[in-house]
């Protein structure tokens, strides 16, 4: 499988997912969910939002050999989370599959807190990215389970379906 259709679908079918909870922390308690977080050394749910969308921005930009575009200002708020989502998915969107043709070869950097990564791009997105990306979704959709909102497998990975929940 190549570098494009290992990143780019992966991250813009999990970001739909991702704007799927911000919708559900939003009709569940819009007071305090933005500032949620499971212990008080984490980031709150606002937080892991927008970090876990900025990984698509520092993942695919570099493979694709391009700068990494800014992930923009937007409102700490439920239609702010939005706004970032929909501007990453519009970039990520704009990034064309020969673009990563040379990706396999290239070296690509990140920081990772104080560390600074190194990797060839294939380790970088599966060792690295892409468990980091899901890190912080799975984080923001533990907040929302934490805190009692109704969300389920089947709304982290839109594939699973149960039974309704009592």
């Amino acid at each position: 499988m190549d570098l494009y259709h290992a990143s780019v679908p992966v991250f813009l079918r999990y970001l739909d997912r991702l704007r799927a909870l911000v919708d559900a922390a939003e009709a569940h308690d819009p007071s305090s969910l933005l500032q949620a977080r499971l212990a008080p050394d984490m980031h709150p749910f606002e937080m892991q939002v927008r970090i876990a969308a900025n990984f698509a921005l520092r993942t695919c930009f570099p493979l694709a050999g391009l700068p990494i575009p800014p992930y923009g200002e937007h409102a700490a708020s439920f239609d702010g989370l939005r706004a970032g989502i929909a501007h990453v998915v519009g970039l990520l969107r704009s990034l064309e599959p020969s673009a990563f043709a040379d990706a396999p070869s290239r070296i690509v950097e990140s920081q990772a807190g104080n560390a600074l990564v190194r990797l060839v791009a294939p380790d970088f997105l599966l060792q690295y990215a892409l468990p980091n990306f899901f890190f912080h979704l799975g984080m923001a959709y533990a907040i929302l389970r934490s805190r009692g909102v109704g969300v389920g497998k089947e709304d982290f990975d839109g594939l699973h379906a149960y039974r309704t929940r009592p």
